[in-house]
C-alpha cells in the first residue's frame, strides 16, 4: 500500500522565473541565454517536458529542479514535476540502492527478488497513472534508482526519455556493482543517461547516450540572494543560533519577488548559541552517514581543541524528507556523540534540525548560516556534486572539503578552496580549519576566487544550455534509431 499522505504521483506547483534576472551577473556572457530561450521556444513548441523524482522537499535535486524548472517555464518551456509515489519498504530498497551506488552497504539488506518485486509493483502503479497523462513526443527526465523502473512504459507511452544518476564514484567497487546490476535492466532502454561527471558514467552504457552535465545554482534564490549583516544576525536569531540583540526584521525575497519573513526556529541541541565574536564553521546537509557528520565532529573535538572556535551541524527536519529513512537515526547518533563529550567542549558544538514547513524559509536559514560561518565544511566520504559547497563558495567563503565526486570539478585546492584528499584524515582535515582560522587575508582570496569560480561555470543558466544542445541531438534523430534502442522491461 502507498503510503497515504502520498496516493499517486502527484504535480509540484512551479511558479515561472523570467531568465532576464540573469543579464547583469552574467554581463557579455548572456546574449547565449538570449539565444538558448528562442531555440528552446522552437525545438519544445506542444512538448511537455516531465521531471519525475521521488520528494519535493529536502536534498540537492529538490534544490535543482525547484530552480531549473522555474527558468525554464519562464522562458516559455512547458515545464511540469511529478513525484512519484511510494511506501516505507520501497524507500528502504531505494535508500540501500543509493548507498551501494556510493559504495557503502547502508542497512546491509539485501537487492534480491523480494526487493526486485516490490520495487517493481510501487512503480507499476505509478506507470499506471502516468501514463494517461505523458503523451506521445513528449520529453521525460528521470532522476535518480527512485524512477528508474518508468523508463520503459513511459517510451511505450511514446515519450523520449531521460535517465538523470545525480549519485555515483570515481571508483566502483562490488556494491556499486551490485546496485548497477540492480537498476541496469530499468535503465538500458533511456534514450540518454545524464552523470554530474565522466567518472560515475556505468560500464557497459552506451557511449553514445551518455550526457555528462554538472549541477548548478540559482544565484536569485532566497539560500543564496544578499543578505546583509544585520539581517543574517536576524534571522539567526528567530533560528535559535544568535543571542539575543537588536531586531531588524528577518526578511528575505521569495523565488517571485514577494516578501518572506523566517518565523520558525530551529531544533537546536546547544548550551548557548554561537558568540558572535567567535569563529563558526558549520556543514549543512541531510543527516546522511555519507556526510559523514560524525567525522566532522569528531575532526573538531580532536584536533581544534581550543577555544574562539564553534561547529554547527545543521540539517533539514527528518521528518520532512520522506525518501530517507536513515535520516532520524542519524541525528539521534549525532546527539549521543555530542552529549557524551567534555562540557566545555560540548558547548562549541552545536546541532539544528532546521524547519522545512517553508522551503524558502528553510533556505533562507540555510543562507545566514553560511554567510555567518568564516569557513563551511563538507567532508563527505562520497558526494555527487555538493549544492552546499556551490552554494558557499558563491557567498565567497572558503570551503574545506573532501577530494571526492563532483566536489573536485568545482573546487580549484588551494585556489578556490581546500581538498582533503584522505575523507579519514581528520588531523588533515583539521589541520587545514587551523590555517585558514589564522590567515584571514587567505580565507579573503579563497573566497573571491570561489565566487567567481561559481559564476563562470556553475551558475544555472549553463546548465540549461547544456541540456539544450543535448536535447537538440536527441530530438533530432530518426524515430527509426529510436525504436531500435528499445530493449523489452525487467531483468
Amino acid at each position: 500500500m502507498l503510503n497515504a499522505s502520498m496516493a499517486g504521483p502527484h504535480p509540484v506547483t512551479i511558479r515561472p522565473l523570467p531568465p532576464q534576472r540573469f543579464a547583469a551577473l552574467l554581463g557579455d556572457a548572456y546574449p547565449e541565454v538570449e539565444d538558448a530561450i528562442d531555440r528552446a521556444g522552437k525545438l519544445f513548441a506542444g512538448r511537455a517536458v516531465w521531471h519525475l523524482n521521488s520528494t519535493a522537499r529536502g536534498g540537492g535535486v529538490v534544490e535543482l529542479l525547484t530552480s531549473l524548472l522555474a527558468y525554464a517555464r519562464g522562458a516559455g518551456v512547458d515545464a511540469r514535476w511529478i513525484v512519484i509515489a511510494g511506501d516505507e519498504e520501497f524507500f528502504r530498497v531505494t535508500k540501500r540502492i543509493h548507498n551501494h551506488l556510493h559504495g557503502v552497504p547502508g542497512d546491509g539488506g539485501e537487492l534480491g527478488p523480494s526487493e526486485r518485486s516490490g520495487y517493481e509493483r510501487t512503480l507499476g502503479t505509478n506507470a499506471a497513472a502516468l501514463e494517461t497523462t505523458v503523451r506521445r513526443g513528449d520529453v521525460v527526465f528521470l532522476h535518480d534508482p527512485q524512477t528508474a523502473g518508468l523508463v520503459a512504459p513511459l517510451k511505450a507511452a511514446g515519450a523520449r526519455v531521460v535517465w538523470r544518476c545525480h549519485v555515483g564514484v570515481d571508483r566502483p567497487n562490488e556494491l556499486v556493482r551490485r546496485a548497477w546490476d540492480f537498476l541496469r535492466p530499468y535503465v538500458e532502454p533511456a534514450e540518454a543517461y545524464v552523470f554530474s561527471r565522466p567518472q560515475f558514467a556505468w560500464d557497459g552504457l552506451d557511449a553514445d547516450r551518455i550526457w555528462v552535465v554538472p549541477p548548478s545554482i540559482d544565484a536569485f534564490s532566497a539560500k543564496n540572494q544578499e543578505l546583509d549583516a544585520p539581517t543574517v544576525r536576524a534571522i539567526l536569531q528567530v533560528a535559535g543560533l544568535a543571542a539575543d540583540g537588536p531586531k531588524p526584521a528577518p526578511t528575505f525575497a521569495r523565488e517571485d519577488g514577494t516578501p518572506g519573513r523566517v518565523d520558525r526556529a530551529a531544533e537546536v541541541d546547544q548550551d548557548a548559541p554561537p558568540p558572535d565574536d567567535q569563529h563558526l564553521i558549520c556543514q549543512v546537509s541531510r543527516w546522511d552517514r555519507l556526510k559523514d557528520p560524525a567525522g566532522v565532529l569528531e575532526g573538531f573535538a580532536e584536533h581544534l581543541d581550543r577555544g574562539g572556535s564553534h561547529l554547527l551541524l545543521a540539517g533539514p527536519e527528518v521528518a520532512a524528507v520522506a525518501d530517507d529513512p536513515e535520516g532520524a537515526q542519524v541525528l539521534e547518533e549525532m546527539r549521543s556523540r555530542r552529549a557524551a563529550l567534555p562540557v566545555p567542549l560540548r558547548g562549541r558544538i552545536h546541532l539544528a534540525c532546521l524547519p522545512m514547513a517553508d522551503v524558502e524559509e528553510n533556505a533562507a536559514i540555510v543562507n545566514a548560516i553560511q554567510r555567518r560561518a568564516d569557513i563551511v565544511v563538507q567532508k563527505s566520504l562520497a558526494e555527487g556534486f555538493g549544492l552546499t559547497v556551490a552554494e558557499a563558495m558563491w557567498k565567497k567563503r572558503p570551503v574545506v572539503a573532501t577530494a571526492v565526486g563532483g566536489i573536485q570539478d568545482q573546487i580549484v585546492d588551494g585556489e578556490s578552496g581546500i581538498l582533503i584528499d584522505d575523507p579519514s584524515n581528520l588531523a588533515a582535515f583539521g589541520s587545514a580549519l587551523r590555517a585558514l582560522l589564522d590567515d584571514p587575508p587567505q580565507r579573503r582570496r579563497i573566497g573571491e576566487a570561489a565566487r567567481e569560480r561559481i559564476r563562470r561555470e556553475f551558475l544555472g543558466t549553463r546548465q540549461l544550455i547544456r541540456y539544450l544542445g543535448f536535447l537538440e541531438r536527441l530530438l533530432a534523430e530518426p524515430e527509426a534509431r529510436r525504436r531500435a534502442q528499445s530493449t523489452p522491461t525487467g531483468p
